[in-house]
């Protein structure tokens, strides 16, 4: 079940984009922070209910829910998604698929080796191929497929529509073995990554030419190779249809077909009930009928405790009997409709009830985690001291807890935006941040300038630090003295009409003052290396804080909106404190020149169209030149997004403690990345992403430095909070030319200490991953990190063949 939050599409679409698996996504730790060495976090063991091949059934339907047809059946499309890479796993080779601890694992059905023979002068991988493998219409799979696919996604033919390249850029050429099946990969400089690449793999009849990869593989896939092949897809019926591959050289499919449907989040414990689906991802509610329901198998006919009229008490019962039998015609007829309308509510409730007893429900935690995204492009947290204070006021425990506990999975919260608890590497690295402190985190408001009767002080007309506002500080100082009683009235008056004059103002006196901003950052450079004995006292010295991209933001839809495309590049300002615990900082205390961003003075700045604070603060909230800080919260409305919602409530409770408002905001599921989280029009957001075996490819475009267009616009890649910077970025691309895993897990750490002390993303805790099954199904349900094997699913006996559509019947 896709969750709002989570890009569509998100395996490895462009996060290479899923797991943004909400709100629509799926990772280690700052020096001195947490003890040595990787720690050995086990992550929550798959429930599939596993069995033997040997006792499960030949034969039979099984039909698996998805949100949605997929739009496309090229998983490399831009519009590719969650259904369009569930069903392709089916149909088309994974050279690497990930295992149960979420690391590649070479596929024996279609590789016998995989292994880089050569490193210098140039990286070359030798791929030995399954000798039996071949596609659905007989001819083997071999070299020509691999050189197809190359060029097509290498992003040189822009004929090819494609959402991503990674990894393919970097092949220098494609080369013949001793025959077809041995496929030799020159790459023009190193990538670690290379188990990433060629998965799914397409045949060259689909990658070829630009009109087959653009349109044939949308609705078709003609030739496959997998343990099935695409039957045919009926939008009519809302499915995709799956059957036996006869030519499949592996372990056979257990079930003659396999049915995607496709059905709605809340149509789930219908579509159950009513014995139209097998296998359905469900949230916590759904997942608490099936196990009432089992709990009542043997209640021997007596009304349910539970759903409709269970709340109902005698004393209420008797009264609506009297009413509906009572001399008052007109309440009569009303007591009697209600009674009638609750009498067929329990029925239909008991009966869905007795269906979903058929069902078990198999949990795990999902290879995606969420997080608390804070926008770092404008406003209040543009200043990363307000985003470090946010972080400290969060308990990320209470928050694991309120998903996590009441479903019986570990709620322990995540600490790590690289790698989840276990994967190797896994590390956690809150430690950069500290833990929940409210006092330390009002500190940290009060050094930037955040005070209790901040709302009540007369409004600057100029950005903080800029020449302007020093000027027009004096003229305003020399105004007032000169103002008389009377005048004062009359300046009343006037005042809304001043303050839109010297906002204009301060704008042009910022322009003017490039040069004097420029040598205003030096000097801060050099005052970051002060003494240690400063430091040690636990001041932080703030670097610039600026708006990424110079220009104030523009509105959405106008000329210069943000671009969610390209390679990008933004950046917010490490703390003296924090860069120095994560390793940043040189000798003498002085900030690492790629750590340092560009941009004018520190300072927090309200976001073009944000609506007036109203006149008078909360009681306790916190101010600044004349506003409050208040934050815009954005949440998905959506059915299936209550838990977070709930989390979004108490993230609101904790930030209240230290002086922070929200306004929170919940808008409809499908328009909540699209026109939120990708727009940047929202201060915190709760979303997704998905865990990759692959960090330093996949995660490269979550975190990289957004990029100021040449229009003015903002070039962020995936980075939705618009925080970054230069050392982050490098130390990614560093880990992707690293073919030493274990020293590329030592630079996806540091890259993690820096993202964790730049506190634009906050990993809360691993997504729960609840799936309803028929109990008679084996081999499926909660995969976890593991690719699921489809062709070991079907059903434990002969007794329990039979799709639910049968059964219907």
């Amino acid at each position: 079940m896709s969750h709002v939050g989570v890009p569509r599409g998100t395996v490895r679409k462009r996060r290479s984009l899923a797991l943004l698996t909400t709100g629509v996504l799926t990772i280690p730790v700052l020096a001195g922070c947490s003890s040595g060495g990787e720690e050995t976090a086990r992550g929550v063991p798959q429930d599939i209910a596993p069995a033997a091949r040997e006792t499960v059934a030949d034969g039979s339907t099984a039909t698996w829910a998805v949100d949605a047809l997929p739009a496309t059946f090229n998983a490399f499309q831009a519009d590719a998604d969650s259904a369009t890479t569930r069903i392709t796993g089916a149909l088309l080779p994974t050279l690497f698929p990930m295992d149960r601890t979420g690391q590649p694992k070479l596929n024996p059905d279609y590789l016998e080796s995989a292994k880089v023979i050569e490193r210098e002068p140039r990286q070359v991988v030798l791929y030995k191929l399954n000798q039996q493998a071949v596609w659905s219409d007989g001819r083997e799979i071999g070299a020509p497929d691999f050189v197809a696919q190359w060029r097509a996604l290498r992003g040189k033919d822009s004929a090819f529509w494609t959402a991503r390249n990674s990894g393919y850029e970097r092949i220098e050429k494609i080369e013949r073995g001793a025959d077809d099946l041995q496929v030799r990969v020159t790459f023009s400089k190193p990538y670690a990554d290379w188990r990433s690449l060629f998965s799914p793999l397409y045949p060259k009849e689909i990658t070829g030419s630009p009109d087959a990869f653009n349109d044939g593989a949308r609705t078709a896939l003609k030739t496959t190779a997998g343990p099935f092949v695409l039957k045919g897809m009926s939008k009519s019926e809302g499915t995709v249809t799956l059957a036996r591959n006869p030519r499949w050289w592996g372990d056979k499919a257990k079930l003659d077909t396999l049915v995607f449907r496709a059905v709605a989040a809340k149509d789930r414990t219908q579509a159950l009930s009513d014995g139209t689906v097998d296998i359905a991802d469900i949230d916590a509610a759904t997942a608490d009928r099936i196990t009432l329901a089992r709990r009542d198998r043997g209640s021997n006919g007596q009304p349910l405790n539970h759903g409709p009229g269970s709340e109902i008490t005698p004393a209420q019962a008797l009264r609506s009997w009297a009413q509906a039998h009572g001399s008052d015609e007109d309440a009569a007829e009303i007591a009697q409709a209600a009674r009638e309308k609750n009498r067929k509510a329990v029925v239909a409730y008991a009966t869905e009830q007795k269906a979903l007893r058929d069902f078990a429900v198999r949990k795990s935690l999902e290879p995606a985690y969420t997080q608390l995204a804070l926008n770092g492009e404008s406003g209040p947290l543009a200043d990363d001291r307000v985003r470090r204070a946010v972080a400290r006021a969060l308990d990320r425990q209470e928050l694991a807890q309120t998903v996590l506990g009441p479903l019986g999975l570990p709620a322990k919260p995540l600490g790590s935006h690289l790698a989840l608890a276990g994967q190797p590497g896994y590390k956690d690295g809150s430690g950069a941040l500290g833990e929940q402190n409210t006092k330390e985190a009002q500190a940290l408001l009060a050094d930037a300038g955040w005070t209790r009767g901040g709302a009540a002080e007369p409004p600057k007309d100029t950005k903080a630090g800029s020449e302007a506002e020093k000027k027009g500080g004096k003229d305003d100082e020399a105004e007032a003295e000169k103002k008389t009683a009377g005048e004062a009235e009359e300046d009343k008056d006037a005042k809304s009409e001043k303050t839109e004059k010297s906002e204009k103002d301060g704008k042009k006196a910022e322009e003017d003052s490039t040069e004097d901003s420029a040598a205003e950052r030096k000097k801060a450079d050099q005052d970051s290396e002060d003494s240690a004995a400063s430091r040690d006292e636990g001041l932080y010295i703030v670097g610039d804080d600026n708006k990424p991209g110079a220009p104030a933001p523009a509105t959405v839809g106008s000329a210069s909106a943000v671009h969610v495309l390209a390679p990008a590049r933004t950046a917010a300002a490490q703390g003296t404190v924090l860069l120095r615990q994560a390793g940043v900082l040189g000798e003498g205390g002085a900030v690492a020149a790629t750590d340092k961003q560009p941009g004018g003075a520190a300072g927090a700045y309200a976001p073009v169209g944000t609506a007036a604070p109203a006149p008078a603060a909360a009681k306790g909230q916190l101010g600044k030149d004349g506003k409050t800080l208040t934050l815009r919260f954005v949440l998905p409305s959506g059915p299936g997004s209550q838990s977070l919602r709930s989390v979004g409530d108490k993230i609101a409770a904790m930030l209240e403690k230290i002086g922070v408002g929200t306004e929170i905001t919940k808008v409809p599921d499908e328009s909540y990345f699209k026109d939120h989280i990708a727009s940047g029009a929202y201060d915190l957001a709760l979303y997704s992403w998905p865990a990759t075996a692959y960090p330093a490819t996949d995660g490269r475009p979550i975190y990289a430095k957004p990029e100021p267009a040449t229009d003015g616009s903002l070039l962020v890649e995936q980075n939705y909070t618009r925080v970054g910077t230069d050392h982050i970025d490098q130390l990614f691309d560093k880990a992707a030319g690293e073919l030493d895993e274990k020293a590329a897990r030592e630079l996806m750490k540091q890259a993690d200490a820096r993202i964790w002390a730049a506190a634009g993303s906050i990993p809360l805790f691993q997504r729960p991953q609840l799936v309803a099954v028929d109990k008679k199904l084996a081999n499926v349900g909660a995969f976890g990190f593991a690719a699921p094997r489809y062709q070991d699913i079907g059903f434990k006996n002969r007794q329990a063949a039979g799709s639910p559509a049968d059964r219907k019947k």
